[in-house]
């Protein structure tokens, strides 16, 4: 009896240690980093450029891994569902993560099932519109969407990402209706606005190429000043509507991590991003950095859960509780 007690005390102290000592040692084989993005994007270009200079830091490869789809939600919802919380897998978490349990039914809760390592950076978003179309100015697009109620369409790389909200936040300060087209990806969408397939478009700048081409005319941003790449192209309060959309994005694994594995990934992810390389791929896609640690990233979220239901609320998007 005395040895099975022993034993027993020893296998629960071992129990209790175990985790401590895998923190320790963490990482010792690749982690994976779950885009929730189609490969080749500005986002997805960018997370590789973070995800390389991260790897040194960590002494392990960090292994992208692209879940496109549900406007950037089935990545983390993916992680959230089947990943351990032993720091190798995390994904990126898009503001739309956040969005999406408030909007409708999900399958994940934003403040139980995440553990949060670090917010990184936001997005410069513009719209832009078909150069096929009569659509010149901001000017254009107001006066045809008065005119013309319902029948301006955008698209956005999916329903309830920053870009489409930003665009009916945008319809319901000036009074009126805009038809989102939602797509899965930037590429999509930015393909979709040089066909003329929709009118008009929401995205980052990585339009500017075919903006060059002469397919595209880039008709505001929605950044806090005029960006480098198109220094001609005036902001939404220069146009009169009041509103700044850099939508933050960060990194999480699944809820449960320990916090010195948390600390581990948010040490090697702060190094990254002040990386040349990384600094260099947030100017040539137009990304604001905004760099929070765990902690006030944790806030963040759920400071953001309150006021955006409220946004939600206004445009009548908020499901019913």
């Amino acid at each position: 009896m005395r040895v099975a007690a022993s034993l027993a005390l020893a296998i629960t102290a071992f129990a209790a240690l175990a985790p401590a000592a895998w923190a320790q040692d963490y990482p010792t084989r690749p982690v994976t980093l779950i885009v929730p993005w189609a490969a080749g994007g500005q986002t997805d270009i960018t997370l590789r450029t973070l995800a390389e200079a991260a790897s040194k830091h960590l002494g392990q490869p960090i292994v992208i891994e692209n879940k496109a789809g549900g406007g950037g939600t089935v990545g983390g919802a993916t992680m959230a569902a089947t990943a351990k919380p032993d720091g190798y897998t995390i994904a990126q978490i898009p503001i739309g993560v956040f969005r999406l349990p408030i909007m409708q039914g999900a399958t994940y809760d934003p403040l139980k099932d995440f553990t949060y390592i670090a917010n990184i950076a936001g997005y410069v978003f513009a719209t832009y519109c078909s150069a096929e179309s009569k659509l010149k100015s901001w000017k254009d697009v107001v006066d045809y969407a008065k005119a013309n109620p319902g029948k301006l369409t955008y698209a956005s790389p999916g329903h309830g990402t920053s870009n489409n909200i930003g665009m009916e936040l945008i319809a319901a300060n000036l009074g009126v209706k805009f038809t989102e087209v939602p797509f899965k990806s930037t590429n999509e969408v930015n393909i979709a606005v040089a066909g003329n397939h929709t009118m008009c478009g929401v995205s980052g700048l990585d339009a500017k190429q075919l903006a060059d081409a002469g397919k595209l005319t880039f008709v505001n941003v929605w950044s806090a000043e005029r960006v480098q790449k198109v220094p001609d192209v005036p902001t939404l309060k220069e146009l009169g509507v009041p509103f700044v959309f850099e939508s933050p994005w960060g990194l999480a694994g699944p809820k449960g991590m320990d916090p010195k594995i948390v600390a581990r990934l948010q040490d090697a992810f702060k190094k990254a991003s002040e990386e040349p390389a990384v600094k260099e791929a947030f100017v040539k896609y137009e990304m604001v950095p905004n760099y929070m640690d765990a902690a006030t990233y944790t806030k963040f979220v759920a400071d953001y859960m309150v006021s955006e239901r409220a946004n939600l609320t206004k445009l009548g998007l908020a499901k019913k509780d």
